[in-house]
């Protein structure tokens, strides 16, 4: 999943302090709401009550403790550590270059601070594609190593037996459709996927394989709406959308575009406030503080 960001318009820090969701540790429905909470812990069986109650699923990425602690205690559902820290992080023009052990210390410092969220892991390119066995050895390296709750791929019906092996070895796995980034050299850029019937068969044929091979939840991202809606009706897991419109289960965005933190955000991205202009305001006065001297006042100063 990327953010579509140019490199030199990105920007990574912290968001504001969120609120705790308070959740209930005697309520077993499913994901916290603003109208209802939901599990002491989201597992996966929660996402697909979410589903069958029509209670709309909460993911946002995350790729540090700092920010890992303020989505969970504002109650969101699932944390994505997604390989999107490629080209949001580490100043990469894509997701491509990014390894397992790049992703390993981001996972595990969201996995070791998010007390409700489920933590899933994507694969990074070229960690998976090649065999189950392969993508198995990626998998486990992210649950033992890093604490991850869940991984995720990119890909459809003809990884559905990596999806079998995962399942089978007891690794909840989540798809991901439509547009695919570590494809995006053979895709032809960032482009929306499952225009056309042809198409939109083959988006809801890939949704149904991985669903039969023991997925647990699906991401769709830059697809049409009502190819969306039309896989999300199909599907008996959860579909969590980036750029697929409001009939899915769920919504997912890159944690920066939601927060503001760049000047430019993708077509399909709501800005939910302007951290990035509030921490260039932060830094700006600290410098002003420290050039005419009033930081460190004498309240921060220890007495000898």
């Amino acid at each position: 999943m990327s953010s579509s960001v140019p490199p030199e318009q990105r920007a990574a820090s912290t968001a504001a302090t969120g609120t705790p969701s308070g959740g209930d540790p005697s309520v077993a429905a499913g994901p916290a709401s603003e109208q209802a909470r939901g599990p002491r812990k989201v597992r996966v069986h929660h996402l697909r009550q979410a589903k069958e109650r029509g209670e709309p699923l909460t993911m946002l990425t995350a790729y540090d403790a700092v920010t890992a602690r303020i989505f969970d205690e504002a109650g969101i559902d699932i944390l994505l550590v997604g390989d999107s820290i490629g080209d949001n992080m580490h100043a990469h023009p894509t997701t491509i270059p990014v390894t397992v052990d790049d992703m390993i210390p981001a996972v595990r410092a969201v996995a070791r601070t998010a007390q409700r969220a489920l933590v899933v892991a994507d694969l990074p390119f070229g960690s998976y594609e090649a065999s189950p066995a392969q993508c198995h050895a990626s998998a486990v390296r992210m649950l033992k190593e890093a604490g991850a709750h869940a991984v995720k791929f990119e890909g459809g019906e003809h990884l559905a037996e990596h999806v079998r092996l995962l399942t089978r070895s007891g690794i909840p796995v989540v798809g991901h459709l439509g547009f695919t980034p570590q494809a995006e050299n053979l895709l032809g850029g960032k482009r929306v996927q499952g225009r056309g019937h042809e198409a939109a068969d083959r988006l809801v044929a890939d949704a149904l394989a991985l669903a039969d091979a023991g997925a647990v939840a699906v991401v769709l991202e830059m697809v049409p709406g009502p190819v969306a809606a039309r896989v999300t009706e199909v599907l008996p897991i959860p579909t969590i959308g980036i750029g697929a419109g409001p009939e899915v289960d769920g919504q997912v965005l890159v944690w920066t575009d939601m927060a503001g933190m760049t000047s430019w955000s993708p077509r399909f991205a709501r800005r939910f406030g302007e951290v990035g202009a509030e921490l260039a305001s932060a830094t700006r006065a600290y410098a002003r503080a420290v050039r005419d001297r009033s930081f460190p006042a004498a309240e921060h100063v220890y007495e000898s």
